[in-house]
C-alpha cells in the first residue's frame, strides 16, 4: 500500500518534471523565432538597425507584437505580411518581390540587356 502512494507521488513528480521542461523548451524556441525573424526587420525609429538589435520603444512594441503572434500560432510569413502592411515595405530588410516593385528587380537585367545590344550595334558599326 505505501509503495503504491510512493510510486503515484513518483509519477507525479515526474510528469510535472517533463511539463515544466517542456513548457521551458517551447519557450526557447518561441524566443529563437522572435529572434530570427526581429533580425531580419529594420526599426522605423534607428537608422538601418534590426528590431532585435535595437532598444527603441517601437522596437520593443514590435517584438512583444511577434512574440504574441508566434504564441497564436501564425507563421513567420503571415507575420511579416501583418507588419508590411501596417508599416510599409520599408521594414524588411529584404524587398517582397512582387508585382509592385518586379521593374526595380529586374531593371539592372533590362539594362544589361540594352548595353550589350548598344555594344553590338557599335562593334557592327565600325567594322563597316
Amino acid at each position: 500500500m505505501k509503495s503504491s502512494h510512493f510510486f503515484r507521488n513518483l509519477q507525479i513528480i515526474i510528469l510535472s518534471c517533463m511539463f515544466f521542461c517542456f513548457k521551458t523548451f517551447a519557450n526557447e524556441n518561441i524566443d529563437e523565432r522572435v529572434k530570427s525573424l526581429t533580425l531580419e526587420l529594420r526599426c522605423m525609429t534607428c537608422q538601418n538597425q534590426s528590431i532585435y538589435d535595437s532598444d527603441a520603444e517601437f522596437s520593443n512594441d514590435i517584438k512583444k507584437i511577434v512574440k504574441q503572434k508566434l504564441q497564436k500560432g501564425e507563421s513567420d510569413r503571415d507575420i511579416k505580411k501583418f507588419l508590411v502592411e501596417r508599416y510599409g515595405e520599408y521594414i524588411l530588410f529584404r524587398p517582397l518581390v512582387n508585382y509592385n516593385n518586379i521593374f526595380l528587380w529586374s531593371f539592372p537585367f533590362i539594362l544589361l540587356i540594352f548595353g550589350v545590344f548598344f555594344i553590338l550595334i557599335k562593334i557592327k558599326r565600325k567594322k563597316v
